[in-house]
C-alpha cells in the first residue's frame, strides 16, 4: 500500500487531531496532531499507566533556534480524538529537541529531551522532569547527563536484571570546525538505581552510527539498530550480556538517508520497523549540514585548524517515501512490505514557514494490546501524522 501526500499549504488546516478512516486503504484510520507550531518534528509514541497513548515531540520555527520546546498530544483508550498539546519545555535561551517518553517499572513517567544552544548539537545535555500520576503532571526539570554532546532519540529498555538502558549518541566537532555529524558515535547510558545516576558506555567502532534502537529479544539477548550519518543502510549491532557490552554495528538490508527510524518487538516475536526506503544511491541531493540556515557562535572560526580528512557525514538525500518493513528471523532481514507516505521527500531545507520542506521522517511505532500498530512520524516538518494500522495488515 501506499498515500500520495497531500500538498503542504493544506496541512495546517487538517491539525485537528481527529482519526478519520484512510478510504484508500481498508482497516487504516490517519490524523494530524494539533499543535500552535509553525514546525513539528521528531515524534515518539508510548503508552502511559492507564492506557492512554502519548505522543511528544518538538515544536517550534525551526529547529536549533531558542523557540523549540517540547509538546505532548495524548490519545485516551477508545476516543478518537487526539488532546490539545501540553507544552512542557520552556527554556527560549535552548533549542529542546528529541523528547522521549518512559513509563518506569514502577509506573513513574519520565519525560527525556535534549538541549542545546542554536544548531550546536556537540554542547547538548540531557534532560527530564518526571510524572507520579500518569502524565498529567510533570515535576521540575532535572539535569540527566551533563556529559556535552549527548543526545537521545529512542526508549529507554529495563534488561532482565532491572537496570535501565538509555540509548544515546555522541555528537563531536572537529577541530576549527561546527558540528556537522562527521564523528558522532554511539553509547548506552546505564542506570542501576532506578535512574538516579547514569553511566556511559561505548559501542565499538561506532562511527556514523547514531540514534540507536534496543530491543529486549530475553535471555540477555539484546539487538539494536541505527541510523547511519554517512546514508548507506541501516546499522545493527548485538549484545548477550543485557546490554553491558556490544558488537560492532554492521550493515542489514535496509537502506538508510542519515534519517531515523524505529523498530519494536511484536507479540508474535517478529519486529517491525519504520524507516525511510533511500539512501544516498538513491539521490545526488546534498546539502552542508542539518543546521546550515541557522547562525551560531561556534562557526568556523580557523579554517587553518580545519579537519578536512575523513568521511564526512551526508545531509540532504529525500526522506521519502516513508516505509513499513518486517523481520520474522530475528532481526537480521527485513522484508518491505508497505509505504505509508510517497512524495519526493525534499529535505534541502528545514524551512517550514514557507512550505520548503517536504519529508516524511522520524517515525515512531509501538504495538497495543490488541496487536493495532500505533504509527505516528514528520510531516513535512509541518505537522506529526498518526497512522492506526490493524494486526492484519502485517499479514
Amino acid at each position: 500500500m501506499s498515500l500520495t501526500a497531500l500538498p503542504p499549504q493544506q496541512v495546517p488546516a487538517l491539525m485537528t487531531g481527529l482519526i478519520k478512516p484512510n478510504s484508500a486503504h481498508a482497516g487504516r484510520a490517519d490524523a494530524y496532531l494539533p499543535s500552535p507550531c509553525i514546525q513539528n518534528h521528531a515524534a515518539n509514541l508510548a503508552f502511559l499507566p492507564d492506557g492512554t497513548l502519548s505522543c511528544v515531540w518538538f515544536g517550534g520555527t525551526m529547529e536549533g533556534m531558542g523557540d523549540i520546546s517540547v509538546y505532548m498530544s495524548k490519545l485516551a483508550p477508545g476516543s478518537t480524538q487526539w488532546s490539545e498539546p501540553q507544552k512542557l519545555s520552556d527554556d527560549s535561551s535552548k533549542s529542546e529537541q528529541n523528547p522521549l517518553i518512559f513509563k518506569a517499572p514502577d509506573k513513574i513517567v519520565w519525560l527525556l529531551y535534549t538541549s542545546q544552544t542554536s544548531g550546536d548539537q556537540d554542547g547538548a545535555v540531557v534532560k527530564c522532569r518526571v510524572s507520579d500520576d500518569d502524565g498529567k503532571t510533570f515535576g521540575p526539570v532535572r539535569l540527566l547527563c551533563d556529559l556535552p554532546g549527548t543526545f537521545v532519540r529512542q526508549p529507554i529498555v529495563v534488561n532482565s536484571k532491572g537496570d535501565w538502558l538509555l540509548p544515546a549518541f555522541r555528537c563531536v566537532s572537529l577541530p576549527g570546525q561546527r558540528w556537522s555529524g562527521d564523528a558522532d558515535t554511539a553509547g548506552v547510558l546505564i542506570s542501576r538505581d532506578q535512574g538516579k545516576s547514569w553511566m556511559m558506555t561505548d559501542v565499538p567502532d561506532s562511527l556514523g552510527a547514531v540514534h540507536m534502537n534496543i530491543l529486549a529479544l530475553g535471555k540477555g539477548r539484546m539487538i539494536a539498530y541505527f541510523r547511519n550519518r554517512f546514508s548507506e543502510n541501516v546499522l545493527s549491532a548485538a549484545s548477550e550480556d543485557d546490554g553491558e557490552s556490544w558488537s560492532r554495528p554492521r550493515p542489514i538490508n535496509l537502506p538508510n538517508n542519515n534519517s531515523s527510524i524505529q523498530a519494536v518487538l511484536l507479540k508474535d516475536g517478529r519486529i517491525a520497523m519504520v524507516y525511510n526506503h533511500s539512501n544516498a544511491e538513491t539521490s545526488n541531493a546534498r546539502r552542508r549540514s542539518l543546521y546550515d540556515e541557522i547562525e551560531s557562535d561556534q562557526m568556523e572560526t580557523d579554517a587553518a585548524a580545519a579537519v578536512t580528512s575523513g568521511r564526512k557525514a551526508v545531509w540532504g538525500v529525500p526522506r521519502a517515501p516513508l516505509s513499513l518493513a518486517v523481520s520474522d528471523d530475528g532481526g537480521a532481514n527485513f522484508d518491505r512490505l508497505a509505504d505509508l507516505d510517497t512524495g519526493d521527500g525534499y529535505c534541502l531545507s528545514n524551512n517550514s514557514k514557507d512550505s520548503l520542506n517536504r519529508e516524511f521522517s522520524y517515525p515512531s511505532i509501538v504495538e497495543g494490546p490488541d496487536g493495532t500498530l500505533h504509527i505516528a512520524y514528520t510531516y513535512y516538518r509541518r505537522a506529526i501524522k498518526y497512522v492506526r494500522l490493524p494486526a492484519e495488515a502485517l499479514g
